[in-house]
């Protein structure tokens, strides 16, 4: 009789003790947020990694790495580096990043990796055509700032679903850009103008989208040009539901 209570006492701490591991919080992914350029370098950079970060901590969903030059893409986007992290944020970066292997950065988005791209990340790598295959799309203008009615295309994503059926951004000014290279019909979209942003002509005027990649995830949103965008909390949830859809916290 004592040998069975002690084996009975024996699977009940182990039951115990696998439900306990299994109700833990899981650890904040890790997560590089890449703010380097090479072409115009826009005022609200700082505002915009200040926002990330805090977005993390307060969500307790990821942890941020930041690099913000050239030396920091060299140590820490070799395809070694990349192993390290779930989740790669090009946030208002420009021009050609001197990445040490740009082929196996985008590898490792198909390979499972989470790519989030905002507001200059699609004026990012003209000339690499992977990286705009991978990204769905490819800024070719914009003109001057206004605001917008953006359709939201799609009430339960994560990045979505706290909005109405029209945002607005509490009726400021944003920069709105116009795409080239769009593939529409490879992508999930999120948020859309109906009419073109400043001449008001009928269309389909992509804002915000994401999509799979592989088995990797890919998020963009093309607003965040204004330190006041950053600043909302709208904007803030649209990014963390979109970073938790990439790392696939969310469905």
């Amino acid at each position: 009789m004592t040998v069975k209570r002690h084996l009975l006492t024996g699977v009940l701490a182990t039951v115990a003790s696998a439900l306990f591991a299994s109700s833990a919080v899981a650890a904040p992914s890790k997560i590089l947020v890449v703010t380097t350029t090479l072409g115009f370098r826009h005022s609200s950079i700082e505002t915009a990694e200040s926002v990330i970060a805090e977005l993390g901590k307060s969500s307790g969903v990821y942890e941020v790495e930041l690099a913000a030059g050239k030396a920091a893409l060299a140590e820490k986007m070799t395809p070694a580096a990349l192993k390290g992290y779930a989740g790669v944020i090009f946030a208002n970066t420009t021009g050609d990043l001197p990445l040490p292997d740009r082929d196996a950065f985008i590898e490792w988005v198909r390979n499972g990796g989470a790519f989030i791209g905002i507001h200059s990340a699609s004026d990012t790598f003209h000339g690499y055509r992977p990286y705009i295959d991978m990204l769905g799309g490819e800024f070719d203008y914009h003109r001057e700032q206004v605001v917008i009615e953006g359709i939201n295309r799609d009430a339960s994503h994560p990045a979505n679903r706290h909005l109405g059926e029209m945002w607005d951004l509490q009726g400021k000014k944003e920069e709105i850009y116009v795409f080239k290279n769009y593939m529409q019909k490879s992508v999930h979209e999120l948020i859309v103008l109906n009419r073109h942003p400043n001449s008001n002509e009928p269309g389909s005027f992509p804002v915000s989208w994401c999509r799979e990649f592989g088995k990797g995830r890919v998020f963009y949103t093309s607003l965040g040009h204004n330190e006041y965008v950053w600043e909302m909390p709208e904007f803030q949830q649209h990014l963390l539901g979109g970073i938790e859809w990439a790392l696939r916290l969310e469905r």
